[in-house]
């Protein structure tokens, strides 16, 4: 699979389909790689390849992917949005649609807060955030889940440096999605869809919480993943709403 390289920083990507871009990156959390796709809850790529170009990702220092880099611990967020975005600009893609599953919420407004231009719309896919009975659910993942492979493999990395890391990730904005602050989804101009869930590490009052406060935002049904005809529905809904924020310009080709 093809690799995207600047700097220290290697990205393993994936495409399939055609039209206008999409940018979909996978649950997972910290280990969001390409190949969690056939457990998703739905698998966008082979979902909407016929409908967008899809593009997915390894995220730098997945355990299982193949995108390696430095542990950003001063700006973990917006690391993960230059990685994001150096890669469609390394494809020679200026806007473009993105979804985020799981951690991919956060991406989601990360990107929307420093590409507010090139971002179209996306999509929040049971999104990460704060979890008001369990507040370091995420933390805790990442130090007991996340940190000890990723140390196993990169001996030049320390705890102290993977709890710094994680607290920037987790503990700097507390109460929302972590990546941004209420104050910005107040102002995000960009078109969201939520997908709710309502687990620990997907909690549902995240969700609500960035439906209510984004001025274009918009939620699905909650519970959708079941039954079937109900899900399916929930996909037809995402893909709609994808489809309605294709520029016109791109549509027409």
């Amino acid at each position: 699979m093809p690799f995207y390289q600047k700097g220290d920083v290697r990205i393993r990507y994936e495409e399939t389909g055609s039209g206008f871009p999409l940018l979909v990156t996978p649950g997972g959390g910290l280990n969001s790689r390409a190949s969690n796709w056939p457990t998703a809850v739905f698998n966008a790529p082979e979902l909407f390849k016929n409908d967008f170009r899809c593009i997915t990702m390894d995220q730098r220092n997945a355990n299982g992917g193949e995108s390696t880099g430095p542990v950003p611990v001063d700006d973990p967020w917006g690391a993960f949005a230059d990685d994001q975005l150096g890669l469609m600009d390394h494809l020679g893609i200026d806007r473009f649609l993105f979804m985020g599953y799981c951690i991919g919420g956060c991406f989601a407004m990360k990107l929307a807060e420093r590409a507010p231009n090139r971002v179209v719309a996306a999509v929040l896919c049971q999104t990460v955030g704060h979890y008001d009975k369990d507040p370091d659910y995420m933390y805790r993942s990442g130090h007991d889940v996340w940190a000890p492979e990723l140390l196993a493999r990169r001996p030049e990395l320390t705890m102290a440096t993977i709890e710094a890391y994680l607290h920037n990730l987790y503990r700097v904005y507390p109460h929302f999605v972590y990546s941004v602050t209420r104050e910005f989804a107040r102002t995000c101009q960009t078109p969201l869809l939520v997908l709710p869930d309502d687990i620990p590490a997907h909690p549902l009052q995240a969700s609500l919480d960035v439906a209510a406060l984004a001025p274009r935002a918009e939620k699905t049904v909650f519970p959708w993943k079941e039954p079937p005809e109900l899900k399916a529905k929930t996909i037809e809904q995402v893909r709609r709403f994808l489809r309605s924020h294709v520029p016109m310009a791109a549509a027409a080709q």
